[in-house]
């Protein structure tokens, strides 16, 4: 399994000392000259475009990471400003841009953002986050494809029946329950066989976390930076 740097502090994950949606997306007002707090969503950014130089991301003007963002990399929920925003990604080194692309980004909303696709096809994926607390004991699990190469697959642990079914590239499911506290090891499958293209073996899942994992990277590859692989993220967790 690889470990990938964090940019950003994992202040969603850190409010799991209460209950994380309903602190963390309550609307306010400052008391302090009575200012309005302007509403804002939650995003988080993973680089699933393998090949792609080292980037800059920005949303409208703003800059979101603090260091250059390669293939593998993920940034932790930030907040941002709702409503239509522009997307733009840009080569770090000659600030040529890659890639432009509008979202709409809703209040109180939680938001996973994938640079996805081939460099020659670059394009951004974006997912609802639906974060609730896990019921006592488990764990919620999410599967995504952002492989641009893959056949649709079927996502399980090993020696079981699909969990998630026929995902093609840029498929998810939903955030499914599963025992937590635990060790399992996780294979996507070329969609109705037996073929395992990917294994995420020994992934230990603590109760009350909420994950994604997402196979990325290319079936063609000869490589090992940008093989076919399955990773896994921790979206938030609760006490």
């Amino acid at each position: 399994m690889k470990t990938y740097k964090n940019f950003t502090k994992r202040w969603i994950a850190g409010l799991g000392a209460v209950c994380l949606l309903s602190v963390l997306f309550s609307s306010c007002l400052k008391s302090h000259n009575d200012y309005y707090a302007p509403p804002v969503a939650y995003v988080s950014f993973i680089q699933a475009s393998p090949g792609e130089p080292p980037l800059d991301f920005y949303l409208n003007a703003n800059k979101v990471n603090s260091a250059p963002l390669v293939y593998g990399n993920v940034i932790d929920y930030f907040r941002a400003y709702t409503g239509t925003r522009t997307v733009n990604f840009y080569n770090q080194g000659s600030m040529s841009k890659i890639l432009s692309d509008t979202i709409h980004l809703n209040p109180d909303v939680a938001y996973s953002l994938f640079l996805a696709n081939t460099t020659a096809h670059p394009e951004i994926v974006l997912l609802t986050d639906s974060i609730s607390k896990p019921a006592s004991g488990n764990v919620s699990i999410r599967f995504v494809n952002v492989s641009p190469d893959a056949p649709a697959v079927d996502f399980a642990l090993k020696d079981s029946t699909a969990m998630v079914s026929n995902k093609a590239f840029k498929g998810y499911s939903s955030f499914l329950p599963i025992q937590g506290n635990r060790s399992y090891t996780f294979e996507v499958r070329q969609q109705g066989t037996g073929t395992v293209l990917a294994t995420l073996a020994n992934v230990t899942l603590t109760s009350g976390l909420v994950y994604t994992i997402w196979l990325h990277g290319l079936v063609g590859s000869a490589g090992t930076s940008d093989k076919l692989s399955a990773d896994i993220i921790t979206n938030a967790y609760y006490y």
